[in-house]
């Protein structure tokens, strides 16, 4: 069966090739980011793309119009989008954090906010983390606000999936290690990661289609390095 699955950060890295591979196997897809021109030029079967900025208060009514008038029904959320600042902690300023939070924790609880009341029993919602939010894992100096944005929403991932226990939903996080995507080369150029785009993308697409049979309100850690 076709499912409607709404993916943020969609224009390169992970979602893009998450696009992709959901469109390949039949199901329908809203695709969000700032840069809706990547996905639209793909013109695939049950792919939507549009405009959308996490931290703009008003593109979240176009989703849910969207819904309304299309769907009606969500049964997958990945939120995605990410922001990546690499600088020394003291070089960052309060409008650096909350550049960061805006889109990896306040963008996620908003869209969060605005997807729930469409969704339903079984219905899942998996947010990207990264290996950096997990306490007591290996983490690097330039990433204070990155990384802990990255565990306020694994946090938040408990919390949710305790308030909704009861109707069905599943909330899950994926904390990743490093994969080999634009946004990474950016912030460390020249590193190589041990993990392709496509190659995680499928993961997430297969745990975003099964993982609420098994888990809920769990952060489950996607990553092939030590520690």
């Amino acid at each position: 069966m076709s499912k409607n699955i709404i993916i943020t950060g969609t224009s390169r890295g992970i979602g893009f090739e998450m696009v992709k591979l959901f469109s390949g196997q039949g199901h329908n897809v809203l695709a969000l980011s700032r840069n809706s021109e990547t996905v639209s030029r793909l013109n695939l079967k049950g792919v939507t793309a549009f405009s959308f900025d996490l931290s703009n208060n008003s593109d979240y009514k176009k989703v849910s119009d969207f819904i309304e008038s299309e769907w009606q029904s969500v049964h997958v959320l990945i939120n995605n989008a990410g922001l990546l600042l690499n600088k020394s902690f003291l070089e960052t300023t309060i409008a650096d954090f909350e550049m960061v939070y805006k889109t990896n924790v306040f963008g996620v609880s908003e869209m969060i906010r605005t997807v729930l009341p469409f969704m339903q029993n079984s219905s899942h919602v998996v947010t990207i983390s990264s290996m950096g939010g997990i306490q007591g894992s290996m983490k690097f100096p330039g990433l204070a606000a990155y990384s802990s944005s990255k565990g306020a929403v694994i946090t938040l991932t408990e919390l949710l999936a305790e308030e909704y226990k009861d109707s069905g939903i599943s909330f899950n996080a994926l904390a990743l290690g490093a994969v080999q995507t634009e946004m990474l080369e950016e912030a460390f150029p020249g590193y190589q990661a041990p993990t392709t785009a496509n190659e995680m993308a499928t993961y997430i697409c297969q745990f975003a289609l099964s993982g609420q049979k098994y888990y809920n309100g769990k952060t489950l850690q996607v990553s092939n390095t030590t520690p």
